[in-house]
């Protein structure tokens, strides 16, 4: 099986880490440009632009895919979206200049967008039956409407600094993304693509969470599952010929804090506190 990945760019790294995190752990990827091979024999990593892996996938070239939900859209690939990765996340906007009397999408009538989403963007104005000219650019899209090139831009944004800077407001939201496994529709249930979504599943249900584990007299087992924010109930086993219990939860990292001085209160001790690599549910 075939993984394209962003092979440069701000998602190339976490996407890389979030594999090894996995357990799909790269045989010297850091000297190969276009592929690895993974402890998995079964599973190749191929290194693709972001932008082109849905084609990739859509051809047969890769099973699946990580990228942007919005360069799935833009690409018009019928791809299936297996898994939202959480990262990577940002709004593609409308965003005209701040001193114009471009206040909602019916102003642009008539009008010209720039945007790097020409498809993407041809449909959102479509959809809102407002007839424009989407002038598609490669790079600084926030400037051309400073220039005369266009009285609008559809645009990529994370916080909203590089629109400010450049004296743009947002109009309105176009759509969110963020960093999605795709597949094939032909590929979804493919056991080593199964495989592969759940072992990704697995590290994002343990971000975020702590493992505790906890020395209870028998006598006090209720009041501690009572302080315990756990995920269901608790672990409980026996310590043999010593009245004590041994208990194990998994808590949101959030809660740790309040939850180990709740628990010290109510008899619990010798509590250690581990981080969780992989939660399968």
């Amino acid at each position: 099986m075939r993984i394209a990945v962003p092979n440069k760019g701000r998602l190339h790294e976490p996407t890389i880490d979030l594999l090894e995190r996995a357990g799909l752990h790269l045989v010297d990827g850091a000297d190969r440009k276009l592929y690895a091979e993974t402890v998995d024999p079964d599973v190749t990593v191929l290194f693709v632009r972001a932008a082109d892996i849905p084609e990739y996938v859509a051809d047969g070239a890769a099973d699946v895919g990580v990228t942007g939900l919005d360069m799935q859209r833009e690409s018009g690939t019928d791809l299936v979206d297996l898994l939202d990765l959480g990262f990577g996340r940002c709004r593609l906007v409308l965003a005209a200049p701040e001193d114009d009397a471009v206040e909602s999408v019916a102003d642009l009538e008539g009008g010209t967008v720039a945007t790097e989403f020409p498809r993407v963007t041809r449909r959102f104005f479509e959809e809102r039956g407002v007839a424009v000219d989407v002038a598609e650019v490669s790079g600084a899209t926030e400037l051309t409407p400073h220039v005369d090139i266009a009285d609008a831009i559809v645009d990529i944004t994370s916080t909203g600094t590089t629109l400010r800077m450049n004296r743009l407001g947002i109009v309105e939201e176009v759509m969110e993304s963020s960093v999605r496994l795709f597949a094939r529709s032909d590929a979804v249930g493919d056991e080593k693509v199964e495989q592969v979504r759940t072992a990704l599943e697995s590290v994002l249900a343990a971000s975020g969470k702590r493992y505790l584990m906890m020395n209870v007299p028998e006598d006090r087992l209720e009041a501690v599952e009572g302080v315990i924010p756990g995920l269901g109930g608790p672990t409980v086993m026996d310590i043999a010929g010593e009245g004590m219990l041994a208990v194990h939860v998994v808590v949101d990292e959030r809660d740790v804090f309040e939850t180990i001085a709740k628990l010290r209160e109510q008899g619990a001790s010798g509590i250690l506190v581990t981080e969780i690599e992989r939660l399968v549910e």
